[in-house]
C-alpha cells in the first residue's frame, strides 16, 4: 500500500513537473462531477470497484476460472468502469490513484470518498466472491 502511495505521489510530481499547466488541473485529483453528492459519489465509487475486483477474482485469482482472460477482462472493466463513472467521480477505484494527486494539487474536496468507496467496494466484492462462487465451488468438488 505504501509504495502505491508513493508511486502515485511521483507520477503526480512528474506531471506537474512535465507539464506545469497540469498544476491548474489538478494534475488527475479525483472530484465530484457536477450535481453530484458525497453520498451517490460513495456509492458509484463502491460499484465501480465491486465490478473490477469482482473481474480481478473471476479471472486472475481463481485458479478454477480461464486466467488466460484476465488482463483483456480486467482491462475492459477498467476502460468500462471509466467510461461510465469519469463524469461522475473521475472513477478513481483505487485510493493510491486519488491520494497522490490531491497531495501534489491540494484538492481535497470529498477526498474520503475516493478512500471509502473503493475499500468498501472491494470487501463487498471479496466477501460475495467467496460467499457465492468458491464455496459453490467447493460444494461441486
Amino acid at each position: 500500500m505504501a509504495a502505491q502511495l508513493i508511486g502515485a505521489t511521483i507520477a503526480a510530481l512528474l506531471l506537474a513537473a512535465v507539464m506545469p499547466d497540469a498544476s491548474e488541473g489538478g494534475v488527475g485529483a479525483h472530484a465530484l462531477g457536477s450535481g453530484i453528492s458525497a453520498g451517490a459519489g460513495l456509492v458509484v465509487e463502491m460499484i465501480l470497484t465491486f465490478i473490477l475486483v469482482f473481474v480481478i477474482f473471476a479471472t486472475a485469482m481463481d485458479p478454477k476460472r480461464p486466467s488466460h482472460l484476465a488482463p483483456i477482462a480486467i482491462g475492459l472493466t477498467v476502460m468500462v468502469d471509466s467510461l461510465v463513472g469519469g463524469p461522475l467521480t473521475g472513477a478513481s477505484m483505487n485510493p493510491a490513484r486519488s491520494f497522490g494527486p490531491a497531495l501534489v494539487s491540494g484538492e481535497w474536496a470529498d477526498h474520503w470518498v475516493f478512500w471509502v468507496g473503493p475499500i468498501l467496494g472491494g470487501i463487498a466484492a471479496a466477501l460475495i466472491y467467496q460467499v457465492v462462487y468458491l464455496r459453490q465451488s467447493e460444494e461441486e468438488a
